[in-house]
């Protein structure tokens, strides 16, 4: 009787500890084959036959996730502050083509093990376009990652930044690692495909997180990135931690070796020796017959042989193939600078299917160069735009090549983004994003079926200049457009204007000028200067991106052949109209005096200064959206009287204290 308090209060003690969940506080993963069952994988990934966390393949926008399976506790329910925590782990990271690597991958602390809605490419299947910044997302995240894209602020496409519940990361810094007692970072590729070890170590108490890399097994004194930070917000009282990755229209294999994680003190560091490796997963190995020698000697003559006549066959089919290739043109050769710039994306048959065999119903426009057509990828759904080249264009494949090596690989929100290419047969064609309402040009004519409002229009033009000055100035190299005009800007879904046809791009070094000297572009929108030396300049850009603003203000071409002769030149007639003070008289009628007065006059004000006959005294663009974003205030404008004898003309003069200090007849 006396035990039976006892017997109670045990009793009741078992049955807490059996309903309480199961907490893990530290774990040690030396490769995944032996227990498989602690991880929840979803998406792509899986546990190759040796043991190796697999979380992406060569699948384009695809997403492969690997996470603890039981939560862990990371807030001091006492306190409500975060709890430190420390882990490490190995991965490495092998694209398609070695110079392009898509996208990353990122060691993750969320409340949820399925991000569901989250999407491949940029944002690594962590956030989609609507979640990324929220704050209740709660998600600590420290990206690896292989892509530079201009949208969330990436500093290159060899990174590792901190990520708080977006992926603009708050801290970032170009891969690397330190040796101890070196103080310089040694440099490393992500994808090189070598195995590389991170520690990620988070001290709760002085709310301080830091970041260390190395190809060793040991652990550097120094890590590459070391900031503050406080969790406590972030963090819920039980987290799930794992990994997440991505992959876009460029491809990489993301690979987790080993993994340790630690609550309560240091995670312990792999040894990468130990660690399996990709190339015992595709070795077999050839099993010897120990029985007698001479059995063993067939066996090898065997092998020896047969091998001998694979190497025949394959040097037959090469051969074979080869001048089946010469003879009909109708299989792809991967040239040099395919290997340079990026995979062949599409399959003719792919683009054939998703455009209908390119039929009449998808076109969208037409051009010197070729069609345009709309597309739907079966397999995802994803709308496309398919640029098909004419044989008989002249935009062969140097400008093929120009194209993609140009657009491809630049990343802004105001560029059109280019998807992929195909070659098939002497043709040529191009992928891009689809742009869901068509080009500027149909909507600023006298003929556009409809009329976009002022508001629209300022959008557009916005949009368009952010592009240019990322071209000039925030690229790698310059990258000269060489035909801005209305038919060249098209509209996404939500009227954002973003610049696209890169046919006649030309790149170049900061600092150095363009060795071209042939003349290209749009009458009407061609600056005075490359008629008679042929070299296009940034400047050059500025007088078309000009000729554009007087255009989207005024609803007509910068050359109108059936206008009266005083309204023949566009830029011209704006001149006169500003001699006259009646400025505004040349504002689209179709948008019945519903405009922003300051607005328009600003905007035509800089087409002007943009379409200025003398290079040197033309704005750069980057002066131009200090204007439009209403930073500087325009100067005023001076237009002295004129007896209407000769042409009148302006030059806009820069001072030191004010970058337009007014524009005055010559």
């Amino acid at each position: 009787m006396l035990l039976t308090p006892f017997l109670h209060l045990l009793v009741l003690l078992s049955l807490s500890i059996i309903i309480q969940p199961c907490y893990a506080q530290s774990f040690i993963f030396n490769g995944f084959k032996s227990n498989p069952t602690n991880l929840t994988l979803n998406c792509g990934a899986n546990i190759t036959e040796n043991g190796i966390l697999h979380l992406t393949n060569f699948t384009a926008r695809s997403i492969g996730r690997g996470f603890y399976s039981d939560p862990i506790r990371f807030k001091n329910p006492n306190t409500n502050n975060s709890l430190s925590f420390s882990t490490a782990f190995v991965f490495s990271i092998t694209p398609r083509y070695k110079k392009l690597g898509g996208h990353g991958l990122a060691f993750t602390i969320s409340p949820t093990k399925d991000m569901i809605g989250a999407q491949p490419s940029e944002f690594l299947g962590l956030f989609n376009v609507s979640s990324n910044k929220n704050i209740s997302n709660h998600i600590f995240a420290v990206e690896f990652d292989t892509v530079k894209d201009f949208d969330v602020w990436d500093i290159n496409d060899n990174h590792v930044g901190v990520d708080v519940n977006r992926m603009r990361s708050i801290n970032s810094t170009r891969a690397g690692y330190f040796i101890d007692g070196n103080s310089t970072k040694n440099e490393l590729c992500l994808t090189s495909g070598r195995k590389i070890q991170a520690w990620i170590d988070y001290d709760g108490e002085k709310h301080e997180i830091n970041v260390t890399l190395s190809v060793f097994s040991k652990k550097p004194i120094t890590p590459i990135i070391s900031i503050p930070l406080d969790l406590s917000e972030v963090f819920q009282d039980f987290m799930y931690v794992g990994f997440s990755a991505s992959t876009g229209r460029i491809v990489s294999n993301h690979y987790i070796y080993g993994w340790t994680f630690n609550m309560s003190g240091k995670s312990e560091s792999l040894d990468l020796d130990h660690l399996a490796t990709l190339q015992t997963f595709y070795k077999t190995d050839d099993k010897v017959d120990d029985k007698g020698d001479d059995r063993g000697d067939k066996v090898l003559v065997i092998k020896f042989l047969g091998s001998l006549l694979l190497v025949l066959l394959a040097a037959l089919v090469i051969i074979v193939g080869r001048v089946y290739v010469k003879k009909f043109k109708n299989i792809d050769v991967v040239d040099d600078w395919e290997i340079d710039v990026g995979p062949h994306t599409f399959c003719y048959k792919e683009l054939k299917d998703a455009t209908k065999s390119f039929h009449d119903k998808g076109l969208l426009g037409f051009g010197g160069s070729g069609k345009v057509y709309k597309g739907v990828l079966p397999d995802s759904g994803s709308e496309i735009a398919v640029k098909r080249i004419s044989r008989d264009s002249k935009q062969g494949p140097k400008e093929f090549v120009s194209e993609i090596s140009t657009v491809g690989r630049l990343r802004h929100r105001n560029l059109v983004q280019l998807l992929g290419w195909c070659r098939w047969k002497g043709e040529f064609f191009l992928v891009y994003d689809f742009m869901a309402n068509g080009s500027l040009e149909k909507y600023i004519h006298n003929n556009a079926k409809m009329i976009l409002s002022w508001e629209q229009r300022f959008k557009i033009i916005n949009g368009v200049s952010n592009g240019l000055v990322y071209l000039h100035e925030g690229w790698e190299q310059t990258v000269l457009h060489r035909d801005i005009k209305a038919g060249n800007v098209l509209l996404d879904s939500e009227w954002n204007g973003r610049l696209g046809d890169f046919g006649l791009a030309k790149l170049y070094d900061h600092g150095s000028n363009a060795t071209t000297t042939k003349v290209v572009g749009t009458l009407g929108y061609l600056a005075p200067e490359l008629t008679r030396t042929g070299k296009p300049t940034t400047s050059s850009d500025v007088y078309a991106f000009g000729a554009l603003l007087l255009e989207v203000v005024c609803g007509r071409k910068p050359i109108e052949m059936k206008a009266s002769p005083e309204e023949l030149i566009l830029v011209d007639w704006v001149w006169d109209k500003l001699h006259e003070g009646a400025l505004l008289k040349v504002v689209d009628s179709r948008l019945n005096g519903k405009f922003d007065e300051v607005e328009v006059t600003m905007v035509l004000k800089l087409g002007l200064m943009c379409s200025n006959d003398e290079p040197s005294l033309r704005p750069t663009m980057r002066q131009v959206i200090t204007y439009l974003e209403g930073k500087v205030p325009l100067p005023k404008v001076f237009a002295p009287s004129c007896d209407g004898s000769e042409k009148s003309g302006f030059v806009v003069k820069f001072d030191d204290d004010a970058p337009l200090l007014e524009i005055v007849k010559i």
